[in-house]
């Protein structure tokens, strides 16, 4: 069996819940590790055939540490099968919610030099009960100006979970012969 790493960079947890939620289907087919990006540091990419990285978007932006991570282990991820996915807001519409389409999957592959074999991207979560003032008023405001939800006692999720079934097993993994 292939060992896959899976990587994820999560401000709230969302795209944790979605890397398990891939480590789950893939774990059919394929040895998997799911690991925080500040546990990969630690690790080598050595003993893996595939990694996967999942980061979420924060006001516009990935963190800084998922740069570093990328640039130190460029070498390796290429010589890897590998993915990309992106969770965020943006992708709850439907013109956005592809990797082709997506403004924040661009702007990575603009300031990367990391080009991924497979790229896609999931809708994420807005859950004002959980966020501090400041960024609750922040989320507000921009989901206000993009036409979101703007309600702060909700939690709104948008994440399509049949769509992460099936681009787990058609689009961030090594081929396999599974039914979706």
């Amino acid at each position: 069996m292939k060992n896959t790493l899976i990587i994820y960079s999560s401000i709230d947890g969302h795209t944790k819940k979605i890397s398990a939620k891939i480590a789950e289907y893939l774990s059919e087919a394929v040895n998997v590790d799911l690991v925080s990006l500040s546990e990969a540091k630690t690790l080598s990419l050595k003993n893996y055939q595939q990694i996967i990285i999942g980061a979420s978007i924060r006001y516009g932006n990935y963190r800084k540490d998922l740069f570093e991570f990328i640039e130190k282990n460029l070498e390796d991820l290429n010589k890897k099968e590998n993915a990309f996915f992106s969770v965020n807001v943006v992708a709850r519409k439907s013109e956005k919610n592809r990797a082709e389409s997506n403004p924040y999957v661009s702007k990575f592959l603009q300031v990367t030099k990391w080009k991924p074999k497979n790229i896609d991207v999931f809708a994420g979560v807005v859950d004002y009960p959980v966020y501090n003032f400041f960024d609750k008023f922040m989320i507000r405001l921009i989901m206000w100006i993009t036409s979101g939800p703007t309600d702060t006692k909700v939690r709104f999720e948008f994440t399509d979970w049949n769509r992460v079934k099936t681009v787990s097993y058609t689009h961030l993994t090594l081929p396999t012969n599974r039914e979706v």
